[in-house]
């Protein structure tokens, strides 16, 4: 079962008002795509090429060592970028709600506080990589930053938002300035994709 690219989920220039149509689509065209070609390449005629990607990043440490770098990093990069896509939407932005929104507070103390440590974990990511909102094995949320193309499925966390601070996803109108586009992302943010991520990893975690 070769891994695809997904459709993009609205019109390349649906998120203008955060981050600009060409850079969507180089982003998504070009950078996830590729993603998807490597990956299935370094998959192809191993014990892995019929597993979902979720299934390989989870169980990544099983993967033979002489395989894992090129998998690790291509097939988390089409992960990734897949649930990108999901955090955002034309009529996004706004605040969370019900049980999202109380548990931000009651872990972070505000919307606002968690905004700006979100954005930090961005900011202060070095080079190339993500930030993440997790719920880890307490079912406690948690703010985490990996590099590359990890992802913290492979240490047991469950992915609830993300956004991605490679170059790639911001260069074209922000040039260097990645803490601008952290804070405008959140104008953009699909919280109703972001709930339903929480209410799910809530029933895993139990």
């Amino acid at each position: 079962m070769a891994l695809e690219l997904p459709p993009l989920p609205y019109a390349y220039d649906a998120l203008e008002s955060a981050i600009d149509e060409e850079t969507v689509h180089i982003h998504h065209d070009l950078h996830h795509q590729a993603y998807v070609n490597n990956a299935n390449n370094a998959l192809k005629d191993t014990e892995w090429d019929t597993k979902s990607a979720e299934e390989i990043i989870r169980n990544l440490s099983s993967v033979a060592e002489n395989i894992r770098t090129p998998i690790r990093n291509n097939v988390g990069g089409v992960w990734n970028h897949n649930l990108y896509w999901e955090m955002m939407g034309p009529n996004g932005g706004g605040e969370p709600e019900g049980e999202l929104a109380t548990a931000i507070t009651s872990t972070f103390e505000s919307l606002d506080n968690f905004k700006t440590l979100f954005n930090a974990g961005g900011a202060t990511r070095f080079g190339s990589g993500w930030v993440w909102l997790v719920m880890n094995k307490a079912g406690k949320l948690e703010i985490v930053s990996t590099p590359n193309q990890d992802n913290p499925m492979t240490d047991g966390l469950e992915p609830i938002m993300v956004n991605d601070v490679w170059e790639h996803a911001y260069y074209l109108r922000y040039h260097n300035r990645r803490p601008e586009y952290l804070s405008t992302w959140w104008n953009v943010v699909n919280w109703d994709n972001i709930a339903a991520r929480f209410a799910a990893a809530k029933a895993k975690v139990g």
